[in-house]
């Protein structure tokens, strides 16, 4: 197989080159998440402490959306935030997500790429240079530039969750049956 990080045709270069890095993390999350069953989605780690895959997920996405809109320079709709938020709860931990489908949660994830390629194919790599704002408790400042690059990094962190998780599935599992 071989592997390259050229941009997409209907994109300017740098930008086709760093929505493809999101692009290929988002391949690699539907690749290291198949055939998980709900309960391994669902599964919070040995002690059941951990954040799910579900829970996992369902961040990535909402992150993500949230940087789609930012590119966009709009604000995210309510209904959308209602839909996929919030980023935390209550007590700053990643809410619980418990019995969402694997193939909703990936299928709904699928949908923010799709948006951002659309997203990706109105910018030029000038554009990239803009400054938008982030951070849901202390405003931070960052260029769309990096914002891709996050999308692209943040996924590819919490992937390293989830394969922890599934190891530990699985010898959970092994252990007892």
């Amino acid at each position: 197989m071989f592997y390259d990080l050229k941009g997409e045709a209907d994109m300017t270069p740098i930008v086709g080159m760093l929505y493809c890095a999101v692009k290929e993390n988002s391949n690699r999350l539907h690749f290291i998440t198949e055939g998980m069953s709900q309960a391994e989605v669902d599964y919070k780690g040995p002690q059941n402490k951990d954040n799910s895959t579900a829970q996992i997920i369902k961040h990535i996405l909402y992150v993500d959306l949230n940087w789609v809109y930012r590119i966009k320079g709009i604000t995210l709709p309510p209904a959308l935030k209602a839909q996929h938020g919030p980023m935390i709860d209550a007590d700053h931990k990643l809410p619980m997500v418990k019995g969402k489908s694997l193939i909703t949660l990936m299928s709904d994830y699928k949908d923010v790429i799709h948006m951002l390629k659309d997203t990706c194919t109105q910018l030029t790599d000038d554009d990239l240079d803009k400054v938008v704002t982030f951070g849901h408790e202390n405003e931070k400042q960052a260029t769309i530039r990096w914002g891709l690059w996050h999308m692209a990094d943040h996924s590819r962190y919490h992937q390293a969750n989830i394969n922890q998780l599934r190891k530990q599935f699985k010898e959970n599992v092994r252990l007892y049956s």
